[in-house]
Formats: C-alpha cells, structure tokens, sequence
C-alpha cells in the first residue's frame, strides 16, 4: 500500500500484510487459550504461578466476548462464513459481532456488498440465519 494510500477497513484497505494474514474469532482465541490455560495448569501444582496477569486478562476477554463456546460450533461458524469468500478480517468482524439484519452486516463490513461476493441481499440474509441456527442449537 502506497503512501498516499490511507488504510480504511470500511473499503477493505487494510494493508498487504492484514488481507494476507490469518485472523481469528474471539471465540477461536478463546479455545486457545483455555487448552494452553489446561496444559499449564496440569504441568504445575500451582496453576497461578505459571500464567501471567496478561494470559488471565485476555482469557477473561475473549471469554466474555465469544459469542460461540464449543470447537464444533466454533468450526461450524468459520465453515459458513468462509463459503462466501469473505476476506479474514471480514470473517472475524462478523463472527465476533454477529449481526442478525443484513442491514447491520453491510454496516459493520460495508465490502461484503461493494466487492461484489453477494449477489443481492437475500445471499447475506441466508448466511445471517445459517449463523442464527447455529447459535441457536449450540
């Protein structure tokens, strides 16, 4: 990205290094952090002394924050939003803000309808409710 370029996420100008990266859901972090919060745990008697006050506070972030708990759903949630070719950092807006109005999604992540990947908005309803579902038999 040039410099006279300004990064802007609302048109997906975001920088090289950010379209090419992988992002992740609050919700994956979390199932991170909890497995590596267990193997510390397991691997000390005191399971205080080997996490830091940062692992703490970011567990309880994205904890608090993930709007799906379990790894199958979790996988279920990247799978559908993934089919519509949605760039990462769109992914992850999306999964960690869950809008339920296709009206609310192009809000958040206006370049779901200007790059061209939905063809009306009946295609962005679809993988709205397709989410709803899953939250909802979570």
């Amino acid at each position: 990205m040039s410099v006279e370029e300004e990064e802007n996420a609302a048109e997906l100008k975001i920088g090289d290094e950010f379209l090419k990266a992988k992002c992740l859901m609050n919700c994956e972090v979390s199932l991170i952090l909890d497995k590596k919060y267990e193997q510390l745990q397991n691997m000390s008697d005191d399971p205080m002394s080997q996490t830091s006050q940062v692992f703490e506070k970011s567990l309880q972030y994205v904890k608090r924050f993930s709007r799906y708990k379990n790894a199958e759903t979790v996988k279920q949630v990247r799978e559908v939003l993934s089919r519509n070719r949605l760039a990462e950092f769109e992914l992850c807006v999306l999964g960690n803000l869950c809008p339920e109005t296709v009206e609310e999604a192009i809000a958040m992540v206006p370049t779901i309808k200007s790059k061209g990947r939905f063809q009306d908005d009946d295609a962005i309803d679809k993988m709205l409710r397709d989410l709803s579902m899953i939250k909802k038999f979570e």
